[in-house]
């Protein structure tokens, strides 16, 4: 599908586009969409459902524009608006509670994981912050329990902290590991009614379990996720894809480049990530900095953070040249 939206003049184009075509860089990177300038246009052109969304937030940012103080911050707001009801029209939608309810990927690199999540047994997500690893897998566990396609929903997460001593923590087993899955709590708050999840998980329909908890266990007809998987050992990864039982599907997602285990520890997710590519039914995606959908800043912190690592990968290696020419 193909559609234009026209400009009074040149000058109200460039308004609209902002600094280095700012907002043509955030629509394309929300909706998926091609976008192509002419004298006084813009054309959209993608999959239908897409290029209308990303017509209808073009419109209101045009209609914006004439406010008085409008930021291209909030051009962001304004997409979200447009994405955060999106309807049985797009393919990649995943119906969850309540109901008429619908979260769909915002990029192209989440509606290649979406799908990766209704095709394969197992889907490794992998990526920096913001991208929605952690939401659209808690999405997806979400849509296959509405639909009936699995009976339960299991959350796991490693218990290694991220560089603080938490020290001992009071309470039962849930009030102790309710820290470490606060992330997963709040995608799913965001999914079900406050009655709902609590219903829920007093049935144990949804589970939380700490990964160490895991040993032992078969779990068939239930979607499992596991978060924060660059925090495991190999021995852990292997012992948690191998809970897999009849009818179940596992997202494992994770962030290679924020490890917290210590440094002679291997990261099962990196190291999963080497050995498990040719297995059918197992299939990994890899979000870059273009699926960030967070605020603005968090993707140029992202970008930053990957400029300076990448400089001290640098100069490490040209070190460990000197030094081997020296002691050969």
């Amino acid at each position: 599908m193909k559609e234009i939206l026209h400009f009074e003049d040149s000058r109200q184009l460039q308004s609209f586009l902002g600094t280095g075509d700012r907002t043509l860089r955030q629509l394309r990177r929300a909706f998926g969409v091609s976008i192509a300038v002419r004298a006084s246009s813009i054309s959209i052109e993608g999959e239908e459902s897409q290029v209308t969304r990303a017509l209808t937030a073009s419109r209101s940012i045009l209609m914006k524009l004439s406010a008085e103080g409008f930021s291209h911050e909030e051009i962001d707001s304004i997409i979200g608006e447009q994405d955060d009801h999106p309807g049985q029209d797009d393919p990649e939608a995943l119906p969850v509670f309540p109901r008429g309810r619908f979260i769909a990927p915002k990029t192209a690199g989440q509606r290649k994981f979406v799908q990766s999540l209704m095709e394969n047994t197992i889907t490794f997500g992998i990526g920096p912050a913001g991208t929605g690893k952690t939401y659209l897998s808690v999405a997806a566990a979400v849509s296959g329990l509405r639909k009936g396609s699995v009976r339960r929903i299991v959350l796991v997460r490693p218990a290694v902290e991220a560089g603080e001593k938490l020290g001992f923590l009071p309470g039962d087993l849930r009030e102790k590991v309710d820290p470490y899955l606060r992330p997963l709590y709040d995608s799913m708050n965001d999914m079900l009614e406050a009655d709902q999840m609590t219903r829920l998980m007093a049935s144990d329909v949804i589970e939380v379990a700490p990964l160490a908890f895991m040993r032992g266990r078969t779990l068939n007809k239930c979607f499992v996720i596991l978060d924060e998987a660059q925090n495991c050992s190999i021995a852990q990864m292997k012992m948690f894809l191998t809970r897999l039982g009849f009818g179940s599907k596992a997202a494992v997602t994770g962030d290679i480049t924020q490890s917290d285990l210590p440094d002679s520890v291997t990261s099962g997710l990196l190291h999963a990530s080497r050995i498990l590519r040719d297995i059918p039914g197992i299939n990994f995606c890899n979000l870059g900095q273009d699926d960030i959908v967070r605020h603005p800043l968090v993707q140029r912190i992202v970008d930053a953070y990957g400029k300076y690592e990448e400089k001290n990968r640098k100069s490490r290696a040209r070190s460990d040249q000197r030094s081997a020419r020296e002691n050969p």
